[in-house]
């Protein structure tokens, strides 16, 4: 392995040492051992940047990344309590913890009366109250061994949002995780999410990455989630970051027995946006949802990567992924569906399809499947396509002008994955989102 760090990478391992002598120096040393750990998985690994016979990147450049001189802020933007009205999703009194650049803005932050046994708190207080349960759990699940961005992630690991919700609890209302990222030109930002939850409990997550205004700025995000037996998680995310914003998530899901996740991504913002969402089927029973809507124009690029690993029987996924692609945007989605030696009775399906309101716009989709079992039931399907002209005929045969017409047909395309949020206010501040951004482009 070099010894020596190529260019881009050496930025990142200078902050490393400044990060390290500052705030971070005060955090258990489990933790100040993990960050050595990963710094030097990123210092081997390097940003992956040659595409050729590397199937995970090849369709999404990061060089743009690694040559950006990113930095993380010394002192984060100020921001007021009145910028977050945009963001809250109408519901300013749900418990909510901000971050600002992946700094914990406990100003900002509000956490409600929970159930006993729950906490809702930044991770550095976390390490500090609860040093031996973030230890058991904080980077047992997301690898940062062979991942870069997960390693830069970890490297840099200190604030973040820590949920634990204890066995049996019945969260009533959401958790949203807002993070926020401003007009400062070239800052980076490491959000961290750990998510833990307990046999026979229910909760509802919101994440959402936002942007105050424009500028050009990279979040790498990682976000790990535990789901007990029997529990159950609406997990809702939502991107709506600068279109000159580079955006990178890593999530990975662990389901327990009998558990069941419902998750919905929806990305409307990022000029170079790349999706990870890795689902461990962990025991028997265990089920999962995964939807997703990407709404890209001009010249964005958005880059879905799904892995379903049924590791054990008697389990079912579900995915659908939809996208609406305008200008010179361009979509990738690559789904993996593992079923492991023995996971029979596996029900499996996904699904991604993408509607090309442009001719100069592109859309590539991947399914695959590795099966090692016989008895499973799997199927996958893709679509790519332009308004269906049939249908566009009969609307304006009935008197429906083109443009309306167009208008309707593509509202309907996406509504299947607004109407899979469970969250009635979740689900009508996002369709409006959505049909906002609709009428911009289709210039109703």
């Amino acid at each position: 392995m070099p010894k020596t760090a190529p260019t881009q990478e050496k930025r990142y391992l200078e902050a490393f040492e400044a990060f390290r002598g500052a705030g971070a120096a005060r955090d258990p040393m489990w933790a100040r051992h993990l960050r050595r750990k990963a710094i030097d998985s990123f210092r081997d690994l390097g940003f992956p940047i040659a595409r050729r016979g590397n199937e995970e990147w090849k369709y999404t450049d990061v060089g743009p990344i690694a040559r950006a001189p990113f930095q993380t802020p010394v002192t984060p933007a100020r921001v007021e309590a009145g910028d977050l009205e945009p963001f809250t999703l109408g519901r300013p009194d749900w418990s909510r913890l901000v971050f600002v650049y992946g700094s914990y803005a406990e100003g900002l932050s509000s956490v409600s009366t929970q159930p006993h046994g729950v906490r809702v708190l930044d991770i550095a207080e976390a390490m500090a109250t609860s040093p031996d349960l973030v230890e058991q759990h904080m980077a047992r699940y997301a690898d940062y061994g062979p991942n870069a961005f997960i390693a830069l992630n970890t490297a840099f690991l200190h604030h973040g949002a820590f949920l634990h919700i204890p066995r049996g609890t019945l969260m009533e209302e959401p958790v949203h995780l807002l993070f926020l990222s401003t007009s400062q030109e070239e800052a980076v930002s490491y959000p961290r999410v750990m998510v833990l939850c307990g046999d026979e409990s229910r909760a509802t997550i919101i994440e959402s990455y936002c942007g105050l205004s424009g500028g050009r700025y990279f979040t790498n995000a990682v976000t790990e989630m535990v789901v007990g037996a029997g529990a159950r998680v609406d997990y809702y995310r939502l991107q709506r970051q600068s279109e000159d914003a580079f955006h990178v998530t890593n999530t990975q899901v662990t389901l327990g027995r009998d558990s069941n996740l419902l998750s919905v991504n929806i990305d409307l913002g990022g000029g170079v946006t790349r999706n990870n969402l890795n689902v461990l089927m962990g025991d028997e029973g265990g089920s999962c949802v995964l939807n997703g809507l990407y709404l890209v124009n001009g010249s964005q690029h958005v880059d879905n990567q799904v892995i379903v690993d049924h590791a054990m029987p008697y389990t079912t996924s579900r995915e659908l992924y939809k996208g609406v692609l305008d200008g010179r945007s361009r979509s990738v989605f690559h789904g993996s569906i593992i079923v492991r030696e023995g996971a029979r009775k596996v029900d499996a399906h996904q699904l991604d399809k993408n509607l090309l309101l442009s001719d100069q716009a592109e859309a590539d989709t991947k399914p695959t499947f590795w099966i090692y079992c016989d008895d499973v039931k799997c199927g996958h399907g893709a679509a790519c396509g332009q308004i269906d002209e049939t249908a566009l005929f009969y609307l304006r045969s009935r008197g429906i002008g083109e443009r309306a017409a167009r208008g309707m047909l593509t509202r309907a395309f996406v509504s299947e994955v607004v109407e899979s949020i469970g969250n009635e206010q979740v689900r009508s501040q996002v369709d409006a989102l959505v049909q906002d951004r609709l009428q911009e482009w289709l210039g109703e």
